[in-house]
């Protein structure tokens, strides 16, 4: 049971003085998230206004429309105006926990950086890699020869990044990763962080020898299952989930790779910082000014073939990480919620190499929502402000049951269990997006920052939100610090 669990099996309805608090919170919800992205103001005074392309019309453009970031924020809107009615189909939302929520966020950013707010690094794979405070990725730079220019050191760690990131899925609560430099055990994502870099230091993704630190279609497209399971140290005795959905994602990536509009003759992802400043929507000014759809485009457009086919598609294109939800009125196109939660991911970690590296500023990275994961969603549950009804617990723990069943499936601490299509899913990564902007907001307020001392969504991701869902986990399942509410990972869906 979660520190502020609600002791009840069924959430109470909200009263109404309760319905009026989420729909004033909710109205506001576009003051929450219009938020540009944390910099000094001396930072930001000489760049330009850059205007942002508007979203696909949906009419015209259905496909386009719910590729695009726009629509994840809009869509997920429609399933937040029905949590202030109480009118969801799997979740009960109880807002008088909705302020323990923020306290228990801002206790854990105040125990971690407090006064220092302006130091809270951004949401990124970056943070991951200097597990147990060793700074990793610098030890890897110093390792180049000056002659590696600073373009070339940013495009080896996109090329690094994007695979570790696409490795990044659920690994469960047995795997464990042995570093070979340092002899320490890692787990969940910050183990698949330290496993990917030493991979990627061998040269494993790399068809040139001349070059390890690279990642081209040609060496990914020599990978194997085996190959991949000996590089991430999995055994019998050390189960990760979904490797083989992990391998085949890196697998079609290399054949994504051929797309040379955006990753160049050379076929690597790093090359996507050639088609980044050059492209005619970035602008030179005291930095190099890139709009955030631009990037969003590279990712979107250039890394769409890497979906399993079995994907959600509209007018033939897969639409990736987007899924029908039952809760929302219509039929057809009109119910898909799109989420992009690995697209997002990949745009808040790559955009931290390019402006740490090469001073990039990208334009528009309000549009970013936060990311509809377990650990996120987890807070949520753990803090009783979302309860899942009856029904869909006894579901999902007759599903647990029966997973629990199969050789080196978790078997105690039982909570739900879905499959990622599942309805309660969708529903779940819906409330999660919406929340997490209220929660910004809420937050901000209790910190007492203002203006552009206020965190940005990124910030509260890597200082409270993500960290705090862990913590909660681990306080209220110590034995598997798994999430409240389990996902059945693929290895695609994260």
């Amino acid at each position: 049971m979660g520190l502020f669990k609600n002791k009840s099996k069924n959430a109470p309805s909200m009263t109404g003085s309760e319905k009026a608090s989420l729909n004033g919170s909710i109205s506001n919800a576009t003051s929450v998230y219009v938020k540009t992205v944390h910099t000094s103001p001396s930072a930001t005074a000489s760049l330009p206004n850059v205007a942002l392309p508007p979203a696909p019309d949906y009419a015209t453009d259905p496909a386009g429309y719910l590729k695009s970031i726009y629509a994840v924020r809009e869509r997920t809107q429609v399933v937040m105006d029905l949590a202030k009615e109480n009118k969801l189909k799997h979740f009960t939302v109880d807002m008088k926990k909705f302020e323990e929520t923020a306290q228990y966020v801002v206790a854990i950013i105040k125990r971690d950086y407090a006064p220092d707010f302006a130091s809270i690094p951004p949401h990124g794979r970056w943070q991951h890699f200097e597990v147990g405070g060793r700074p990793r990725v610098d030890q890897l730079m110093a390792t180049w020869p000056s002659t590696v220019t600073s373009q070339e050191r940013c495009r080896r760690l996109i090329d690094l990044f994007v695979v570790s990131v696409l490795l990044d899925a659920g690994a469960g609560n047995k795997w464990q990763y042995k570093s070979k430099e340092s002899g320490r055990f890692y787990r969940r994502s910050e183990g698949l962080a330290v496993a990917s870099l030493e991979m990627f230091k061998t040269g494993m993704f790399s068809s040139d020898p001349e070059n390890p630190y690279q990642v081209d279609s040609a060496g990914l497209k020599k990978l194997t299952r085996d190959a991949v399971a000996k590089g991430l140290q999995v055994s019998e005795t050390n189960p990760l989930n979904g490797l083989e959905g992990r391998t085949d994602l890196l697998i079609r990536l290399g054949d994504a790779l051929k797309r040379k509009e955006f990753f160049g003759d050379d076929a690597r992802p790093g090359c996507m910082l050639n088609y980044l400043l050059s492209h005619p929507s970035t602008q030179a000014s005291s930095v190099p000014v890139i709009p955030l759809p631009t990037l969003w485009t590279v990712l979107m457009d250039g890394f769409g073939p890497i979906w399993p086919a079995t994907r959600t598609q509209v007018d033939g294109q897969s639409l990736g990480d987007a899924w029908p939800c039952e809760c929302i009125p219509g039929t057809g196109n009109e119910t898909i919620l799109p989420f992009h939660k690995l697209t997002q991911w990949l745009c808040y970690s790559l955009m931290v190499p390019m402006t740490k590296l090469l001073h990039v500023h990208f334009a528009g990275q309000e549009l970013m929502t936060g990311l509809p994961e377990y650990r996120n969603g987890g807070l949520l549950v753990d803090t009783g402000l979302l309860t899942l009804k009856p029904d869909d617990v006894t579901r999902g723990l007759q599903a647990y049951q029966y997973n629990a069943m199969k050789e080196g499936q978790p078997n105690v601490e039982v909570v739900p269990l879905f499959s990622a299509d599942d309805d309660v899913i969708i529903e779940w990564r819906a409330l999660t997006v919406g929340f997490l902007d209220l929660l910004l907001d809420e937050v901000n307020k209790l910190l007492g920052l203002r203006g552009a001392d206020k965190l940005s969504l990124a910030q509260m991701l890597e200082a409270g939100t993500w960290k705090g869902g862990r913590e909660i986990a681990e306080v209220s399942r110590p034995n598997t610090k798994e999430p409240p509410i389990m996902i059945l990972s693929d290895g695609t869906v994260f």
